[in-house]
């Protein structure tokens, strides 16, 4: 099974900023989405909020498929390319218009979502769940990934009601938290991996630090 990254090259965008936050359910995504938001506003730029599956109205239909326990099974190819098709309605009307105003993005899951909840956890071939996923984005890469890091029997924990893919096995979300680091090993440059335990403040200090070095190609209001 390959493991090693499909596509050699990476896209970055030129203008605006694109952040992704990653990491297992239950590890305050949102939350943290919502804080860099909130200070990159009160800075003076204009921030887009968004996340995936389904920001987008196609995003809502595929969304309610792939989550939905009525849903029933599903091959994991289906699966994949479903959240590939959410990822390419994404990225052509919500992040790319955006990013070209000159927007800060920031997105509660991405590509890194697919590859380690699809590639690992369904135990797929990375590398074409990766080509896949890359063709569908375009190659777009977020300039910061941060990951939030929490063992998976902690966050599983703090859901009352799971969606089909929350209560998939402990080992499936294991591999998805092995996946995620071993990412953020990889491209340290693109990647902050924080303990998800830590205090929500000091968390969102941690992200400013490093989002703030890449504000200067942002446009201002």
């Amino acid at each position: 099974m390959s493991t090693g990254p499909a596509t050699p090259a990476a896209s970055y965008a030129a203008t605006g900023v694109f952040v992704c936050f990653e990491g297992g359910d239950g590890s305050g995504k949102s939350t943290q989405s919502g804080l860099l938001g909130g200070w990159l506003e009160q800075e003076g730029h204009e921030v887009v909020l968004t996340f995936e599956p389904g920001a987008t109205e196609v995003g809502r239909e595929l969304r309610a498929i792939v989550l939905s326990p009525e849903t029933g099974e599903i091959s994991d190819r289906t699966e994949t390319l479903l959240y590939a098709a959410d990822k390419a309605e994404h990225v052509h009307a919500v992040v790319l218009p955006a990013l070209e105003r000159g927007a800060v993005v920031i997105t509660d899951r991405y590509v890194d979502s697919t590859l380690a909840y699809q590639g690992a956890g369904r135990a797929l071939d990375i590398g074409e769940v990766e080509r896949i996923a890359r063709w569908a984005t375009h190659d777009l890469r977020p300039h910061l990934t941060v990951v939030l890091d929490l063992d998976p029997e902690h966050g599983l924990g703090r859901f009352d009601e799971r969606d089909r893919i929350e209560g998939e096995s402990l080992e499936f979300h294991l591999r998805v938290r092995e996946r995620y680091l071993a990412m953020a090993a990889a491209d340290p440059d693109h990647y902050l991996v924080i303990d998800a335990r830590a205090g929500r403040e000091d968390i969102a200090r941690a992200v400013r630090d490093r989002v703030a070095p890449l504000l200067s190609q942002a446009a201002r209001r």
